[in-house]
């Protein structure tokens, strides 16, 4: 009788060797990148509230357009946070 050790179909890589396999790795990101994604969010929200406004869907339009200055002090707050010069 043979007995083949077999490896695992998947591997884990990265640093977080319980993630779910086939996932995609949770990157650290730098706080300059963090802070461009959140700026990033806070337009798309803003582009969203914009859509909704012309489609005459009000309460969506109101939501979104009141949801990306939240965005934009999440940015602010992690910059001052994490001892970026603070914004104008």
């Amino acid at each position: 009788m043979f007995i083949a050790i077999a490896r695992p179909a998947v591997e884990p890589q990265g640093p977080d060797a319980v993630a779910v396999p086939g996932s995609p790795a949770i990157v650290e990101l730098s706080p300059r990148a963090l802070h461009a994604r959140l700026l990033e969010n806070a337009a798309l929200r803003r582009m969203r509230g914009q859509e909704r406004r012309r489609e005459q869907r009000l309460e969506d339009a109101d939501y979104w357009l009141h949801a990306a200055p939240m965005a934009v002090r999440k940015a602010s707050a992690l910059r001052e946070e994490r001892s970026f010069a603070p914004l104008p």
